[in-house]
């Protein structure tokens, strides 16, 4: 189904100062033992933007987007989304912004239309406003065929979609989105593209982070490149990439090379 055909609500962030990032990164360290997987980081987000972030496995990705949106403490450092400091003042932060994160773990055992119920209550929605955008959520996201089904028994793919559902429930200004479109399937990924590019032209932000180069140059106005938990390289999607492809920038500018060309002969035997 079209997303055209019930639009959740998004709200209009337009009445914000035009100066405020959407989230704001300064000097974010974190350490697990004797390894940095977040060495000091600092970062940007404007308003109104489309904003990938990318990055080698281990370079502290979902490190990063998970103390930026509360679900872990960093070390050192501060986050604020929409002005609003993530660990000073936790319950304004996290009323602006929808987080999916990488993974993420979910009541298993209500079906999708109870998880979204039991998600917006919780949020102290008025249960009339939580059926409305239940209703419609389920049909954007073409879920409501699967309505009635546990999450348990839910794919991959269908966990994505319910648990961006949850993200989007309470109408949030800035969504942070870990790996949205992994395991999901082409026609799935279309209709996610475009309930996000409408949600980016309604004024307000996303930041996703993602392996696919190609996914980042086709949604993406603004990127970052983090390697060995710093940022190397951020700016708009045409600065970053220099003129070249974003991969290959990205290859570039990690110092790494690709493989796969020597050894294992006894494959070709």
């Amino acid at each position: 189904m079209e997303p055209e055909s019930g639009p959740p609500p998004f709200p209009d962030a337009s009445g914000a100062a035009d100066d405020t990032p959407a989230l704001r990164l300064e000097t974010l360290g974190k350490r697990f033992g004797n390894t940095t997987a977040v060495d000091r980081l600092s970062l940007s987000v404007p308003r109104s933007s489309f904003f990938g972030l990318v990055g080698p496995n281990g370079a502290g990705k979902t490190t990063t987007l998970s103390m930026a949106v509360g679900l872990l403490r960093p070390d050192g450092g501060s986050a604020h989304i929409l002005g609003s400091d993530v660990w000073q003042d936790p319950v304004r932060a996290k009323e602006l912004v929808g987080v999916l994160p990488d993974g993420m773990a979910m009541p298993e055992r209500l079906t999708g239309r109870e998880l979204l119920t039991y998600t917006g209550l919780l949020r102290g929605i008025d249960p009339g406003t939580v059926a409305q955008r239940t209703e419609e959520l389920l049909s954007v996201l073409e879920l409501t065929d699967a309505a009635h089904i546990l999450v348990v028994d839910y794919s991959a793919g269908m966990r994505k979609k319910i648990g961006l559902a949850t993200a989007m429930l309470h109408g949030p200004k800035l969504l942070v989105l870990d790996e949205p479109f992994e395991a999901v399937d082409p026609v799935s990924a279309g209709t996610i593209r475009r309930i996000l590019q409408r949600f980016v032209a309604a004024g307000n932000a996303v930041v996703f982070s993602s392996h696919v180069m190609a996914l980042v140059e086709q949604l993406c106005d603004q990127v970052a490149v983090i390697a060995s938990g710093r940022v190397i390289a951020a700016g708009s999607l045409d600065e970053v990439r220099g003129g070249a492809s974003l991969e290959d920038a990205f290859v570039h500018l990690v110092g790494g090379r690709t493989g796969g060309g020597e050894g294992l002969s006894w494959l070709a035997s």
